[in-house]
């Protein structure tokens, strides 16, 4: 199948062009797979077990939808979107918009519901064909699914807003990605990030999880010069539910420091799962006190970084 067309001003569904009133064309290195409905580079995707065990991926897809931790990023982060996106994107503009190293899409379907103004077109990237399958029940059927490898996307230009969610901390070239995803992104576009902040809340699950680094607002604004990123925010979040996660970790420490890799892991997707629906719905409501108040205050410390970046013309 030859690679699809894809006008710079707007690509309407896969292989479906509008050239713009005669704007430059872009070629799309990607092909459809059509046994899986994956779109899938001509060089093959390895998923690397060592930055996200795939293992992971089945709970996930739970987690995203119910657990009180994802609906309170999901919120904060959708705030910053209509902070930062609606004046570049004005709703007759579609964006061109992309979630990497998305796993099972949970962030995509909610952007889609919150604001389909920006999903013109919507795509998921993830390095596990496992995700993007189970991904393919309940995103909306028009969302692009595409294999990726963060360190070797293949783009130029392609993308006008790119979201980067819990995945920097895995990847131990993380210049290495940013300057990728900058490639990727078309000049002027935006770059949402989250990661896990402070050393302070490192622990074992961080280590299971195959985590390199916890980060501090104060690595983003060096981080960014050095890909060619323009930072134009960096803050933490979850502050009011800090002091419990810490309690938490430092009480299994010492516990987790007697066991076995296996029981380890054990412990940890134990800690990962849905609470209880009171416990559920009594942090969520905590954790979504944050939004909008983590955006009109800046927090001192929290145990995640938000940044968003912009694309400089050149």
């Amino acid at each position: 199948m030859d690679s699809p067309r894809i006008g710079i001003s707007r690509f309407d569904g896969f292989g479906k062009t509008e050239d713009g009133g005669g704007m430059e064309m872009l070629l799309d290195p990607y092909r459809l797979d059509e046994t899986t409905g994956i779109l899938v580079p001509p060089t093959r995707v390895c998923h690397r077990e060592q930055d996200y065990d795939s293992r992971g991926h089945d709970r996930l897809a739970a987690m995203q939808r119910d657990h009180f931790w994802y609906r309170g990023r999901h919120r904060f982060l959708l705030h910053a979107v209509r902070k930062w996106a609606l004046p570049h994107f004005p709703p007759d503009s579609s964006p061109r918009v992309i979630d990497l190293g998305g796993g099972c899409g949970g962030w995509v379907r909610y952007l889609a519901a919150a604001s389909p103004w920006l999903a013109a077109e919507l795509a998921l990237g993830d390095s596990s064909a496992h995700a993007l399958g189970l991904a393919a029940g309940f995103l909306p059927t028009s969302t692009l699914r595409f294999q990726t490898d963060i360190l070797d996307l293949q783009w130029t230009d392609r993308w006008d807003c790119a979201f980067l969610l819990d995945v920097l901390e895995h990847i131990s070239d993380h210049e290495g990605a940013l300057h990728g995803i900058r490639q990727a992104v078309a000049p002027g576009g935006l770059l949402f990030v989250t990661v896990p902040a402070l050393k302070t809340f490192w622990s074992y699950v961080d280590e299971v999880g195959h985590h390199q680094r916890r980060y501090q607002v104060g690595d983003f604004a060096p981080l960014a010069h050095a890909t060619g990123w323009e930072l134009l925010d960096c803050r933490y979040f979850m502050f009011f539910l800090s002091p419990l996660l810490w309690l938490q970790r430092s009480s299994q420490a010492r516990a987790a420091g007697q066991l076995t890799s296996d029981q380890r892991l054990e412990l940890a997707q134990k800690g990962d799962e849905v609470p209880p629906w009171l416990i559920n719905q009594g942090l969520g409501v905590i954790f979504a006190s944050e939004t909008p108040i983590g955006h009109l205050f800046r927090f001192p410390w929290g145990t995640s970084i938000l940044a968003v970046m912009r694309k400089t013309r050149e």
